[in-house]
Formats: C-alpha cells, structure tokens, sequence
C-alpha cells in the first residue's frame, strides 16, 4: 500500500470521528483538490503547506471540522470570505454538496485557481469571486444575503466580524476559525473574543458559543466561534477598504 493511500485511511478515520462519511467519488474529488493544489502552489503562493498528510489533517479535516458547531445537512446559503486556496469552503462543499457556496477573495489569481477547481471537481451552485470583503458587502451586492459565513481568515475577531457579519442574514451565523491564541490576554488583561465582543453587537450579532478543541488523532487545538446575527448591521459599516483593520471599533471598557 503506497503511502497516499495509507494517509487516506488515516483522513477517512479522522472523518469519522466527525461523523463524516465520504463517498469514493466525494474521496476523488478531495484527492484532485490536494494534486491541483500542490500544483498551482508551484508557480504561486497558495499555501506552505504541501505533504499529503498536512494537507489532510490541517486544511482538510479542519476545513470540516465545522460540523463541530453547524448542522451542515440543510441546503442554505455559505460564503466564505477570504477564502485564499479555498478553505474551508471548498472541503465544505464536497463533503456535503447541497451547499449554495460562494469563495470570496481579492486576489485575482487565487480565484482563477478557485474557479479551475471548481469546474475540475464538478461542483454545482458554486462561485468564486473576486474582490474585497468590504466592497461586496455594501447594499445591492451581496449584503445580508447569506445563511452562514465562514472564515479561516488571520485577522482579528473584531476585523473579520466587520467584514463578514454584513454578509449575513438576520438569524444567519458568522463561524470564525481560531487557533488556541485566542484564549491568550493581551496587555489589557483581555482575550481576544473579549476585546471584540462589544464590535460584535454593534454590527448586530451576539457571541453564542465558542467551541474549543483538538484536531483528530492531533496535538492541534482549533477554536470555533461562533456569532449568531439577530438584527441588521447598520449602514455604515464594512467601512472602507483597510479602515477595520486600522481603527477597529472600540472596545467598550
């Protein structure tokens, strides 16, 4: 048995610790991904990570790792905003292919890429779009359009919240993918979830859950945040392009 394959009974154990059961076409679809991937990561930069056995535990089973906090069994609206190489949102897809899923990225390159995959893959109700968070979000685009946005996105919590909670409808999700830094304080004796939560009510969303742990047969502790959105966010925001991330909005003391 060649080492793949071998890696691939370990990605399907993982999966099943997940309660996620793949079909052989579905395991294809995850194995062109990973080639194509490794591939386009040749000629530009989609992510250090390339052993096959990485790629399924880190990417991969993280990516689905979601199911955590979501019941993913329902055909709704997905919108993974700063998607890069397409995580989570494409494992997302193929693993359960009801998903109305749209990849947002702003740089042109990665959604050629995004989109060769899709079309190699065959996936259906799938887009990858090009542009900024903030941009696509303002009213007549793609405001509050969506059931559920998610992001594996490095930014801080209160950043992303400014750009993904608008994407979301009333009563729709924002799912934010963490490391286990976020639980570190910072020099105002406060986390991260901490420091962004009063950014979270302005934009109109609420702090539900926060789901910490680890990684399938791993030492690596993951972190889910989950905001639920239970009012509008007001008009004002995304703000323009860079401003969240240079005057978030303020944390009341």
């Amino acid at each position: 048995m060649i080492l793949k394959e071998k890696n691939l009974l370990q990605f399907e154990k993982d999966l099943d610790e997940l309660h996620i059961s793949l079909s052989d076409v579905q395991l294809d679809q995850f194995l062109t991904y990973y080639e194509m991937l490794v591939e386009k990561n040749k000629v530009m930069n989609l992510t250090a990570i390339t052993e096959f056995d990485e790629v399924m535990k880190k990417h991969f089973v993280d990516s689905l790792s979601l199911v955590k906090v979501c019941d993913l069994s329902g055909s709704f609206s997905v919108i993974d905003v700063g998607t890069g190489a397409g995580f989570p949102g494409i494992p997302l897809k193929i693993a359960f292919p009801y998903l109305k899923l749209t990849l947002l990225d702003s740089l042109n390159k990665r959604v050629g890429f995004l989109q060769e995959v899709i079309e190699k893959l065959g996936l259906q109700n799938a887009e990858a779009v090009h542009g900024r968070a903030e941009d696509f979000a303002k009213p007549g685009k793609l405001r509050e359009s969506y059931d559920l946005c998610v992001s594996r996105a490095v930014a801080n919590l209160s950043v992303l919240s400014e750009y993904c909670l608008p994407y979301v409808k009333v009563g729709g999700k924002f799912i934010s993918y963490k490391s286990d830094k976020i639980n570190i304080e910072s020099e105002g004796n406060r986390t991260e979830i901490e420091e962004a939560e009063h950014a979270i009510s302005v934009l109109g969303g609420k702090l539900a859950e926060q789901k910490e742990f680890m990684l399938p047969s791993s030492d690596i502790y993951r972190n889910l945040v989950v905001i639920e959105k239970n009012r509008p966010t007001p008009k004002q925001y995304p703000r323009k392009a860079g401003t969240a991330s240079k005057k978030p909005i303020v944390t009341k003391m």
